[in-house]
């Protein structure tokens, strides 16, 4: 089992990690120039969306692909993920890391069936166009399969939120919130569930814990302490400028590939989430509004005389626990990210794989 979570573990990072630089370009940019970060700038806050709808999931895509066979495989890899991309109105980072591999595994056994059949002069025009049709087939692929799947699963995870936050069982909504967040839904959840069931409530007491609940930059710092203090490679090296980006700018995707390079840490943030939550609930801790960006800053504009305590000792609490939990994990799962064992998982991967 540990050495199956490890495989998995670092196959997940070698498609992620090389890309965390982009991921903090694109942080930085989010948190200086979008109306509500430190230096707003409508010309320069053009480039936010375009970079998390295509160009980061691109980047995933491709990289899966050159994983399993080459540059080749990432340009299939990267075709697949565009399909997926207009097949869907979210960002399509689980559509990339879906069809990236399978694009690359598609190219890999397609030049392997025709190596030994094509007439000499013509390998370049039949490379190009194998490339080509296949691209074209499997673009297709993600526009009409892929793409509209990881919509619904968006859709359900909301109504399942729905469900447990209106029966009562709001500290457990973590349990759909963390992993929905991770795979970039996070904006689907708060502004598409969480905000209007908060705004409801907000008008009878002047407060609303549901803008707590996804907005809570608790979970991810502390899984980020805990990548520095216990993990390896580039992930223990970038969690720094992350933590940065994360607490005090309020860009919380800026978290999610280090979940998607290690799924075991989502037990982690699930630490962290629902102690956090048991805690606001037990105190009845509430925002005026939603953080925007998630920052501790946004946090404190928005929180009402007299919920510092039960505002604060929450996003603590949940500091707390994703250290501990997250520190613990990665000391019996771990996983690194330096370019030399990223090659050597390209070997490994792509050893069994027919030609």
């Amino acid at each position: 089992m540990k050495e199956t979570l490890q495989r998995f573990g670092g196959f997940m990072a070698a498609m992620v990690v090389p890309n965390i630089g982009a991921f903090i370009a694109w942080g930085l940019i989010t948190a200086l120039f979008i109306p509500t970060g430190w230096t707003p700038n409508e010309t320069l806050s053009a480039m936010v969306g375009p970079m998390i709808i295509n160009l980061l999931p691109l980047l995933i895509g491709y990289t899966g692909g050159k994983l399993i066979h080459g540059h080749r495989g990432g340009v299939l890899g990267a075709l697949g993920t565009m399909g997926v991309i207009v097949g869907a109105d979210i960002p399509m980072f689980l559509g990339g890391m879906i069809m990236g591999p399978i694009g690359g595994y598609l190219m890999k056994l397609v030049d392997g069936a025709l190596e030994d059949s094509i007439p000499v002069g013509f390998e370049m025009l039949v490379n190009n166009f194998s490339a080509g049709i296949l691209g074209t087939i499997i673009a297709i692929a993600g526009l009409l399969a892929v793409g509209p799947v990881v919509e619904g699963i968006t859709n359900a995870l909301g109504a399942m939120v729905d469900g447990l936050v209106s029966a009562g069982l709001l500290p457990l909504a973590a349990l759909v919130i963390e992993p929905a967040k991770v795979l970039f839904m996070n904006n689907a959840l708060n502004h598409g569930v969480l905000a209007p069931l908060g705004a409801v409530a907000a008008e009878e007491t002047g407060r609303a814990i549901h803008f707590l609940l996804e907005t809570n930059p608790g979970p991810g710092m502390g899984l980020l302490i805990a990548y520095y203090l216990a993990g390896r490679g580039l992930l223990k090296q970038s969690a720094p400028g992350a933590m940065i980006i994360h607490f005090l700018g309020g860009i919380h995707e800026i978290y999610f590939p280090y979940v998607l390079a290690h799924p075991v840490m989502i037990v982690a943030l699930w630490a962290g989430g629902i102690l956090a939550d048991f805690w606001f609930a037990i105190f009845d801790a509430g925002l005026v509004a939603t953080p925007s960006p998630g920052s501790i800053f946004a946090y404190i504009a928005v929180t009402p005389p007299g919920q510092f305590v039960p505002v604060y000792g929450g996003v603590l609490l949940a500091i707390i626990a994703s250290t501990v939990v997250g520190t613990i994990l990665l000391r019996m799962f771990p996983v690194d990210a330096h370019e030399e064992e990223i090659g050597e998982l390209d070997e490994d991967l792509t050893a069994g794989v027919p030609v």
